[in-house]
């Protein structure tokens, strides 16, 4: 935990402010996250055109050879980039684990469960109080795995559309039709829950930078994340420092 000072004089007094943030995300995840934004954001301006071949605006797009070999060669990069990127943080994620380096405080638990039925109880105004959250909610944790396992269904999908000749030696051919339903219906769906929830959700309504910043106010922590709050303000004051990194 850190303290930032702001200082505000006027000719009768001096106000001094000090703003206390909280450690959020570590700057490897912050890179994660951005390459992450990068690559989605490519692979979904790449990809919509391919797969809707029939409409005007993406007879446009691709309306010569050139065109649709450049839009193809830039898909397949950006999907390269995110299979590497989901397999180092798989591979991060197991080796800190391992080494106990790393909180299982992402993974699904009763609690959630819990949580859930208490803001679905709030929200219903059939209760005033809202659940109280660790170091990630409910809506988070989903987030997170959904993005695990949609990257993981448009990866595997993505690379079969790919290489169709090469899977249809051990698949049937049904796989290639059935892997391009499940590519588009996936990127659509990713498209629409990332943009309208997540976005809107955290970096609009919340105005949630730390993904970015790396860091979190101590107001919106109190308030969004009150238990790990609570958890790092014990840590900071048996700190001889204060400092709970």
């Amino acid at each position: 935990m850190t303290s930032s000072t702001r200082a505000k004089t006027s000719p009768e007094t001096e106000t001094v402010r000090v703003e206390r943030t909280f450690p959020r995300f570590a700057r490897g995840q912050r890179w994660e996250h951005g390459l992450l934004m990068l690559t989605f954001f490519v692979l979904l301006i790449t990809g919509l055109p391919q797969n809707y071949r029939l409409a005007s605006w993406s007879q446009q797009v691709l309306s010569s050879p050139e065109r649709v070999e450049l839009i193809r060669t830039v898909h397949h990069i950006a999907a390269i980039l995110l299979a590497l990127e989901a397999l180092y943080h798989i591979g991060r994620g197991i080796t800190l684990l391992a080494r106990r380096r790393l909180s299982a405080d992402i993974f699904p638990t009763v609690q959630d469960i819990r949580d859930a039925g208490q803001m679905f109880r709030y929200l219903l105004f059939l209760t005033d109080r809202q659940p109280r959250y660790g170091k990630y909610t409910f809506e988070q944790k989903y987030t997170y795995w959904f993005l695990f396992f949609g990257i993981a269904i448009m990866g595997i999908s993505g690379f079969i559309i790919w290489f169709p000749v090469l899977f249809t030696r051990v698949l049937p051919g049904g796989i290639v039709p059935a892997a391009k339903l499940a590519h588009s219906t996936e990127a659509i769906v990713s498209a629409i829950f990332f943009v309208i929830w997540h976005f809107y959700h955290v970096h609009v309504e919340r105005l949630n930078l730390s993904v970015f910043t790396g860091r979190m106010s101590e107001g919106d922590m109190e308030q969004y994340h009150t238990l790990e709050y609570q958890r790092l303000s014990d840590v900071s004051e048996k700190s001889p420092t204060g400092d709970t990194q």
